[in-house]
């Protein structure tokens, strides 16, 4: 006759059953929501309006010999200093940007001969006032300038746009992980991890520039469309979802 097992250890072996073999045990279902993750990334833009302008403008001379064309630009670079001061534009606001000398070859007959000598000179200037960006370009050829390179806007204060921006992209985010969790049949239960990408500016359009007829204006001069800035911000989040 079989010795009857102790009470104790079929209770034991009940709840052992009932841990490991339960599908719908409130342990194992926490475990599977906690797992469920969605990460997602997002963008914010803000526009802003540029309050900077540096016009890169100056002269490019070439003569046969360099002594007489870099005089020459030496001259016209400082006619054209003479002028934007007396547009109003400061000294300080007036940098050199580049100051270039190569020699040209003239290589017909398969010699080589020095046929001249090109020299460049570049003023970096910068204009607070973007009424005044066309007239500094008007008063430059006038005084003999006859390159423009290319116009930067920026703008001077961004800290509460970047704010906005970063706002726009957590919002932005949001959305994005709402569909998904929808079309997943999960719903978003809060934020895990949020990374931010980094928040920058950069103009959506490049500054245009052309000169009005007479049909257009009284006197010809340079209108310059001032480019809108916008304040880019990207975040990456992790959402929690059941």
């Amino acid at each position: 006759m079989k010795a009857a097992r102790p009470e104790k250890e079929e209770t034991d072996h009940e709840e052992i059953h009932c841990l490991f073999h339960r599908p719908d045990a409130p342990v194992h279902r926490g475990r599977r929501l906690a797992d469920t993750k969605i990460t997602v990334s997002g963008t914010g833009e803000i526009p802003v309006s540029a309050d900077n302008a540096v016009v890169s403008l100056g002269v490019n001379i070439r003569e046969n010999d360099v002594l007489t064309a870099q005089q020459e630009a030496n001259r016209i670079t400082a006619a054209i200093r003479e002028a934007l001061t007396a547009l109003g534009i400061p000294q300080d606001c007036l940098k050199t940007d580049l100051l270039n000398v190569y020699v040209i070859y003239d290589y017909r007959g398969g010699d080589e001969k020095v046929s001249g000598y090109n020299v460049s000179s570049t003023l970096a200037v910068r204009v607070t006032d973007m009424d005044k960006v066309g007239p500094v370009i008007d008063a430059a050829f006038a005084a003999g300038a006859n390159t423009l390179s290319v116009i930067t806007y920026s703008a001077t204060d961004t800290e509460e746009a970047k704010a906005e921006a970063l706002k726009k992209a957590v919002a932005d985010a949001k959305a994005k992980a709402d569909v998904l969790a929808e079309a997943s049949g999960l719903k978003i239960t809060g934020i895990e991890t949020v990374t931010e990408g980094g928040t920058y500016s950069y103009e959506n359009s490049a500054g245009n520039f052309r000169t009005l007829g007479k049909e257009e204006a009284s006197d010809t001069g340079t209108v310059v469309e001032a480019a809108r800035l916008l304040v880019s911000a990207n975040v990456t989040v992790t959402f929690t979802a059941e």
